[in-house]
């Protein structure tokens, strides 16, 4: 295995002749899933640049921020890993040094290639649980098969977030014209305006997707991407209990590419859909970032570990999961980016 470097941050690319897959060392994040012969990648590039979390300071780089956020900003690209934490820390625990969306985010991983598969790890020691995945991307395949495993290192049996928090980004992501399917069912607006005041959905509203109801008494068809000036947005998605595969994907008609994600509903009941455009005018966001996460996970929102422990469930699905004493825990999806002359064509068979 040889580090490349992609966008100045040392990175392990796995490529075959469809696809090249780029996972950063420190953070461990999907960096991108480039389609070779268009060059393009889906997974969301911060408009600022990107650094190691290990080089971030809030003195010598204020441009990122100083809040529990700025270490993973500094450093996040495209599928960002939370654990065990989805959401914000506590005023307590961001003192004690916690960042958003838990430790992984931060995290330096050891990687290995052997053949078409690879394998990166890290041990989480503020959170003591050890974490593995394994990308296979097969030879002639525009499919990549990912397993992960999170092992409870501890004595205690403990609450966790498990969330893959995968955003994406411009060109592939344009205002008005790339859609989304997904098998989405019960579906809420999360219960406070995070947006200063851009938001556009109701706030705490239920509804069934893909219609999210508005302030001005209007729906969202959340099929297509937002064509607003300026907007923000949070809301969650139980995905079809009747189903035993949860999937989504989205679709650029002007470049006839799709991407998608498939995975057992149980391991990941829910679906959180994230919208970034231009509401955030703190650094490093600067009023100028345009982004789509379909954050799926086993909570239904972005919150402290109170929170979620205390919200406890949602439509009578649980909001977080047991990793028992010593135990490991797995969890199995699929992504894929190939062309597609349509939405419909683009989803997985029923």
């Amino acid at each position: 295995m040889a580090e490349t470097s992609y966008l100045g941050r040392r990175t392990v690319c796995l490529s075959n002749e469809h696809l090249d897959v780029i996972v950063t060392v420190e953070g461990g994040h999907i960096a991108a899933i480039r389609d070779r012969s268009s060059g393009v990648n889906p997974l969301w590039t911060p408009p600022w640049p990107s650094i190691e979390p290990s080089s971030y300071d809030p003195e010598t780089h204020p441009e990122y921020g100083r809040n529990a956020e700025s270490r993973l900003l500094a450093g996040i690209l495209g599928h960002n890993l939370c654990l065990d934490l989805f959401g914000g820390p506590s005023e307590e625990e961001a003192a004690a040094g916690m960042i958003v969306h838990g430790e992984a985010g931060a995290a330096v991983f050891d990687i290995q290639v052997e053949g078409d598969t690879l394998t990166q790890r890290a041990v989480l020691p503020h959170s003591q649980l050890g974490f593995e995945r394994r990308i296979r991307l097969p030879r002639g395949s525009r499919r990549l098969a990912i397993e992960e495993t999170v092992e409870n290192l501890s004595t205690w049996d403990r609450p966790i977030a498990w969330t893959q928090h995968v955003t994406l980004g411009p060109p592939f992501l344009e205002k008005g014209r790339t859609l989304f399917r997904a098998t989405a069912t019960r579906s809420k607006v999360i219960e406070h305006d995070f947006t200063g005041g851009k938001g556009y959905m109701k706030t705490g509203a239920e509804f069934d997707w893909p219609f999210a109801p508005c302030l001005d008494g209007s729906v969202e068809d959340m099929q297509v991407f937002t064509n607003r000036a300026v907007s923000g947005a949070f809301s969650t998605h139980l995905m079809d209990p009747a189903r035993e595969r949860a999937w989504f994907v989205a679709w650029n008609p002007g470049m006839r590419l799709a991407i998608g994600y498939a995975w057992r509903q149980s391991d990941f009941p829910w679906l959180g859909i994230w919208e970034e455009n231009g509401s955030r005018t703190a650094p490093p966001w600067n009023g100028v970032t345009l982004t789509r996460g379909m954050e799926f996970g086993v909570s239904p929102f972005p919150e402290s570990r109170r929170a979620m422990i205390e919200r406890g469930s949602l439509f009578g699905v649980k909001g977080y999961r047991w990793a028992p004493a010593r135990t490991r825990l797995q969890a199995a999806y699929e992504a894929w980016l190939e062309p597609a002359e349509s939405i419909e064509v683009a989803c997985p068979a029923a």
